[in-house]
């Protein structure tokens, strides 16, 4: 097993040293793919969408997908390190998108080669599906991908859950608000303000709370994290922005939070996207009876992830932590990248997935 281990820490230290921003994953997918085919892996590909699997049983035999993502976010301007120069410092491997979501590319393409290595210990078929644009929510990603896997009957989605088993994930819904005034000069009080306009609608929004509560998810979590509005100091400003950042639970749908919220503000509210939908693992699902046989601890997660694309049952179960996501001087601990391997390994030779 120290085999899967070093040769996973060797890869990902290779493939932080690729830049990979969503919508330009083109050089690392390149790298990957002849990774894998060296390794006598059938691998193909959609656009930068990686897609390989170990399958020594029959079609009808059930299908365990792994689904993870080799994009990364723009490197954030706190880096102390070069993001695309993986070091390694007291057990920790630093650089963009080692953490998310590199360790559980890494840790799912060690699992694939194990059981591609000692087939005998595998249940099913297994597939990997390293995915693109992740981060952007890109049309080029894993959607796409999907159209082009003949089957699956069950998802883990590997990002960085400390390896625990998330069940569920709120939704993403961001709303661009707009109040609209009238223009003046400040010194004489003309005009109508738009930002009065907006900070009470801003008021009305952080005070609104939505009547549906999700057993599973509790209430529906809204923040207004952006504003802005004026380009002179003497002039009532007749356009003011707003930014709305709402986590969606499973009693919600999207558009039906849009024209509740349309009712309470004077403002102009223009959704970004409407499929961010949240999800959740079907109750009592071979997923979730594993992961409590194995003493695996289950959460809901607060962020969003590549899980609201898939139309299967799946879970969110990934080594490093989600705190360190987006972050200057990222980084994944090589335990934690041990512990992802051994998890996922033994996590698939007792998942029992019915035919």
């Amino acid at each position: 097993m120290q085999d899967y281990i070093n040769e996973a820490v060797d890869l990902l230290k290779k493939i932080i040293a690729i830049p990979s921003y969503s919508g330009g994953e083109g050089n690392r997918a390149d790298f990957i793919y002849n990774y894998l085919t060296d390794k006598g892996l059938a691998v193909e590909r959609v656009k930068n969408n990686l897609i390989t699997g170990v399958y020594p049983f029959s079609d009808s035999t059930p299908v365990l997908m792994l689904n993870t993502h080799i994009d990364t976010v723009l490197p954030s301007s706190g880096y102390t390190l070069d993001p695309f120069d993986p070091q390694v410092r007291d057990g920790r491997i630093y650089g963009l998108g080692s953490n998310d979501a590199g360790a559980s590319v890494v840790s799912m393409t060690a699992a694939l080669l194990f059981f591609k290595d000692n087939p005998g210990e595998l249940p099913f078929n297994l597939t990997l599906l390293l995915s693109a644009e992740e981060e952007n929510s890109g049309p080029s990603g894993v959607t796409l991908a999907l159209k082009s896997i003949n089957k699956a009957d069950s998802i883990i989605v590997g990002e960085p859950t400390n390896m625990k088993c998330a069940s569920a994930e709120r939704g993403l819904l961001v709303i661009d608000g707009t109040a609209e005034g009238v223009s003046g000069h400040a010194a004489r009080e003309e005009g109508i303000n738009s930002i009065y306009i907006a900070l009470e609608d801003i008021v009305k929004i952080k005070n609104h709370k939505f009547s549906k509560i999700s057993k599973l998810m509790g209430e529906v979590k809204m923040t207004v994290t952006q504003i802005s509005a004026g380009h002179q100091h003497n002039v009532i400003p007749e356009i003011c922005k707003f930014v709305i950042d709402i986590r969606p639970t499973d009693v919600y749908d999207n558009n039906e939070i849009v024209q509740e919220l349309k009712k309470l503000v004077k403002s102009k509210l223009t959704p970004r996207n409407l499929s961010n939908r949240s999800s959740s693992t079907p109750e009592g699902h071979p997923l979730l009876k594993c992961a409590q046989e194995l003493g695996v601890d289950c959460y809901t997660s607060p962020t969003t992830s590549d899980w609201m694309r898939h139309s299967l049952p799946a879970i969110k179960m990934g080594p490093g932590d989600s705190s360190r996501s987006h972050r200057a001087d990222e980084y994944i601990c090589i335990e934690e990248l041990k512990e992802g391997i051994n998890g996922y390994i033994n996590f698939i030779k007792h998942l029992k997935l019915k035919q």
